[in-house]
């Protein structure tokens, strides 16, 4: 085992909070931190009712939740003044290499999240340093595929190669969940479009253009779209399969999944 004192030896443990951040109801970290990294500071700066972070350095852990007992570092934060309402604070420059890249273990479970390092630095585990910044997981294959919205989001904003080439390359019929009603839309991708620009669109405006999901899409923010939305693919085939083939799967995906009418979000 390699732990983290043994590459980053750090003197003055009793001056850093560790935080522990995991998923606070709307939003897991680690896609706050793939998809935008002034939206991830937020996270330093909120301050809840009781002053926890109460020294001057925060040492931020992502939780890496595909994973049990994983953690990316997510940076050295200065604590600059303490607001009623917020945390001033600025990135350091400590750790500037790994930040993003150093995966580490630990098997906190506690429910305090904002807590003293010295307590814990001793305890962390290094188990990986990725070669570049964490910027969405790797495709995982056709057949595997399930992405909440932010998930998605975070690898459309960072146009992540792999599976851009990947989805990008086939047609295809998808499912989309509204996991907050329950209901779901059958989609497809064909002509030109490849799955990659055709879920881009939902990105870019939270309802890829469907009346039903358009209802559903507005507010700006895409708040309820990252919480609510999660695709799966049904089937994928080739760029050269016809139009024709693909429309057809579709509707017997939507007759199958029972999403027109009442129970779904397709209107035909």
């Amino acid at each position: 085992m390699i732990r983290l004192a043994d590459i980053w030896p750090i003197a003055d443990v009793e001056t850093y909070k560790l935080h522990f951040a995991r998923w606070n109801q709307e939003s897991q970290p680690l896609e706050v931190w793939a998809r935008d990294r002034r939206e991830w500071q937020g996270w330093q700066e909120y301050r809840p009712a009781r002053n926890e972070f109460n020294r001057p350095f925060i040492f931020a852990l992502i939780q890496f939740y595909h994973e049990t007992d994983s953690w990316l570092f997510g940076g050295v934060y200065r604590v600059v003044d303490r607001l009623p309402e917020r945390y001033v604070i600025e990135l350091t420059d400590q750790g500037q290499g790994f930040r993003g890249r150093l995966k580490i273990g630990s098997t906190y479970r506690q429910r305090a999240t904002r807590v003293n390092f010295e307590n814990h630095y001793d305890d962390l585990e290094v188990q990986e340093i990725f070669r570049e910044p964490y910027s969405g997981r790797a495709f995982p294959g056709f057949e595997d595929i399930d992405l909440s919205f932010e998930e998605l989001e975070a690898l459309v904003r960072n146009d992540r190669a792999d599976w851009k080439a990947a989805l990008a390359s086939v047609k295809g019929i998808y499912l989309l969940t509204d996991t907050t009603t329950g209901k779901r839309y059958v989609g497809s991708a064909y002509g030109d479009e490849g799955i990659w620009s055709r879920w881009s669109s939902y990105i870019s405006s939270g309802h890829g253009g469907n009346a039903e999901l358009r209802a559903l899409a507005t507010d700006p923010s895409l708040e309820y779209c990252r919480r609510s939305f999660r695709f799966a693919l049904l089937e994928y085939r080739s760029n050269r399969t016809p139009d024709e083939v693909i429309i057809g799967r579709e509707n017997f995906w939507k007759r199958i999944l029972l999403t027109r009418g009442e129970h779904g979000l397709n209107r035909n």
